[in-house]
């Protein structure tokens, strides 16, 4: 009894670092959001009245949260897919066994290399409509200049376009580390039964594959639910509030409003909602996938 209580007690130790980095940085600023979010503020973020749900009410009425709700949907509609599919199959490619493939991987993984805030700005001059590279290719091949940044039909795409890249990384190396797993006698075999490779890919990779596939895809819905940086570098959520994702008007409505009960309101939505798509995740596409 005595064996089993010491057991125990040196778990706890072991683990006790990590519980009070987990209580500081992450339990106690989720019970403090909460709390704000049914409170009136002052400007330094102190709660004076008690609202209770008037934060609540007031962001379904609200139609500026309303366009930041349908900005950040299609925000991860346009990164989400694209990546784990650029990432797909730039990973078949590069497990490939062919002379000088190495280059290729790391050309590949490089972005995963670069901060967000050097990426964007990358990006800002290719941009540019005066001096950037995608409008110069684009009137070299007898097209139009845009205002790639500036035009609220283009500049959720554009971020969203920044972003795939940023992100395909990450992705990339997660997937190829997946396929090098794979064992490569049941590839020999089917090669001998003479079954083409879009058949491997059916009925070997993908399968096999699944479970990496779920894990990138489930992290990147997430991540994407939380962009923030690339859209305050490039748009600063405009023009016409048609990048402000829900993080980034969390952001103006604490930082730049200083209307902190509202703000995490809006903070608490968007908990839920990355809540409910990571249950449906497990729910729904877990069963499809193959762990053995």
């Amino acid at each position: 009894m005595f064996r089993s209580v010491k057991q125990n007690f040196e778990g706890m130790l072991y683990i006790f670092p990590s519980f009070l980095l987990f209580a500081i940085f992450v339990f106690y600023p989720m019970v403090r959001t909460g709390y704000l979010s049914v409170h009136m503020t002052d400007f330094q973020g102190n709660p004076t009245n008690f609202v209770g749900l008037e934060h609540f009410r007031y962001l379904l009425e609200d139609v500026n949260f309303q366009q930041s709700v349908k900005a950040t949907l299609l925000f991860v509609l346009y990164t989400v897919p694209p990546t784990i599919i650029i990432a797909l199959s730039l990973a078949l490619l590069a497990n490939e066994k062919v002379k000088g493939i190495q280059l290729f991987r790391t050309l590949f993984s490089s972005t995963l290399g670069m901060s967000v805030a050097a990426s964007s700005v990358i990006w800002m001059f290719m941009y540019n409509p005066a001096i950037g590279v995608i409008n110069r290719i684009i009137t070299a091949l007898g097209g139009e200049e845009r205002q790639w940044l500036l035009n609220p039909d283009t500049a959720l795409i554009a971020v969203a376009v920044a972003t795939v890249w940023m992100n395909i990384g990450f992705a990339f190396l997660i997937l190829l580390g997946g396929l090098q797993n794979i064992d490569s006698s049941l590839y020999e075999n089917a090669k001998i039964a003479g079954v083409s490779y879009m058949y491997q890919l059916r009925r070997i990779t993908i399968p096999l594959l699944s479970p990496t596939l779920f894990f990138v895809t489930t992290v990147s819905l997430i991540h994407a639910f939380q962009t923030f940086g690339q859209i305050d570098i490039l748009t600063k959520g405009g023009p016409m509030n048609a990048t402000t994702v829900i993080v980034y008007s969390i952001y103006r409505e604490a930082f730049i409003n200083y209307n902190f009960g509202f703000a995490s309101a809006q903070a608490v939505v968007l908990f839920f909602i990355v809540l409910l798509v990571t249950i449906v995740q497990f729910a729904v596409v877990e069963r499809k996938v193959h762990y053995q």
